[in-house]
């Protein structure tokens, strides 16, 4: 059985019996040196305890990424100021011109448009692959291939591939799996499954409270330390840095993650099984009727539920903005992207979130231009919610 993710992060935080039950805020840019050869050795992060300048880290900034190694099993981890920045310095410390990456097509539009349109300009290849289709994966790869990238439940499509199997198909091609995990905390641990890489987004579950920004890259010792080199390193050189206040609240926020996804995942649960019963297209991995729900269970960890991402199809887009609109105004949710919120939020996919892939695309992926996503809510009383839910639905005619 793997470790539990949350008893690591636990064991982790052991507080200062004679001091605060939250570590102090290191609320500096800069950092002062008792000799000139400690500020040498800094400089080449040959000073153990001594932080040179906050672009490279700080107490605060260390403390919620050793956090994170502790959550998803790693090493160490670099925290970065949004999720975008924690995928393109991954992307772009494993990758050089000439070199090639398979990744996902299903995957979130910004990550889309990274590979496809940005790392392009710099001679990085994206190759778009069926990730659950191990055999195109396989002809994807080729001797220049630098990492294979994967959400562990695609954004938004839900989709779970097989991360053992995709590691092994790195580690035969010497390259480096990265699997961003941000829908799955605690759900799944892609490194325990043999992931080298996981990025998350803080933004969403992470933190919980949709009022910051952050990105964090969790890995081996040699890679972060790859990220902070003062003269190759993309973190360091690129500069993402997440400031030290709100590090500090997503660390604070990290101690109520295993009661929020359980409640989110309720709650989720709760609504798709309501939802399919009514005869509409839902997708949720919770589900039997959900392509990897067997996957989704050999690879979880146990006792944390399915999430709380849900997809339903309403055929058409405007049929989704309708009913976006009457939950809207049910008291439901708020139409809104980003997820992990106390309040159930939704959006049309295609023409929101996934509006970065081209439609041709969006339609071979089978991104339905109705696919309406769900982040369900820490709802209290979640049969009021399918109450209000189910008038709408029969309002807007669908059920």
């Amino acid at each position: 059985m793997q470790d539990d993710p949350m008893s690591r992060l636990e064991d982790h935080h052991v507080p200062d019996h004679e001091g605060g039950v939250n570590p102090a805020i290191s609320d500096s840019s800069t950092f002062a040196f008792s000799r000139p050869d400690l500020l040498r050795a800094a400089f080449h992060d040959e000073a153990p305890g001594c932080y040179l300048y906050s672009r490279a880290g700080n107490a605060t900034l260390r403390t919620l990424a050793d956090a994170m190694a502790a959550l998803e099993g790693s090493e160490a981890a670099h925290v970065t100021a949004s999720g975008m920045s924690a995928i393109a310095i991954t992307l772009m410390q494993l990758a050089a011109s000439g070199s090639r990456i398979v990744a996902s097509h299903t995957v979130y539009g910004g990550t889309w448009a990274l590979l496809g349109n940005l790392l392009p300009r710099f001679g990085v290849e994206t190759r778009f692959a069926d990730t659950n289709d191990l055999e195109e994966v396989r002809e994807a790869v080729n001797g220049d291939t630098a990492a294979i990238y994967c959400e562990t439940l695609s954004n938004p499509m839900l989709r779970m591939p097989a991360i053992g199997a995709l590691a092994q198909i790195a580690r035969e091609s010497d390259a480096a799996l990265v699997v961003d995990n941000t829908f799955a905390p605690l759900l799944v641990s892609p490194i325990a499954l043999g992931a080298d890489v996981v990025v998350h987004s803080l933004t969403k579950f992470i933190n919980g409270a949709s009022d910051c920004i952050a990105g964090a890259v969790c890995a081996s010792d040699e890679f972060i330390a790859t990220l902070g080199d003062v003269n190759a390193g993309t973190a360091m050189l690129i500069g993402p840095v997440l400031d030290s206040l709100r590090a500090q609240s997503i660390y604070k926020n990290l101690a109520t993650l295993d009661v929020r996804m359980q409640r989110h995942g309720e709650n989720a649960a709760f609504l798709a099984e309501r939802l399919e019963e009514a005869g509409l297209e839902t997708v949720y991995p919770g589900l039997a009727s959900h392509p990897e729900h067997d996957l989704f269970d050999s690879q979880a960890n146990p006792g944390y539920g399915y999430g709380g991402m849900l997809g339903l199809d309403l055929g058409t887009v405007e049929a989704a903005e309708d009913l976006a609109m009457r939950l809207q105004d049910a008291g439901v949710g708020l139409l809104a992207v980003s997820l992990g919120h106390a309040r159930t939020l939704f959006s049309p996919s295609g023409s929101s979130t996934s509006s970065e892939i081209p439609p041709e695309m969006q339609n071979q992926i089978g991104l339905s231009p109705g696919l309406l996503r769900f982040s369900i809510g820490l709802d209290a009383d979640i049969e009021a919610t399918w109450e209000r839910f189910s008038d709408c639905l029969a309002d807007a005619n669908l059920v």
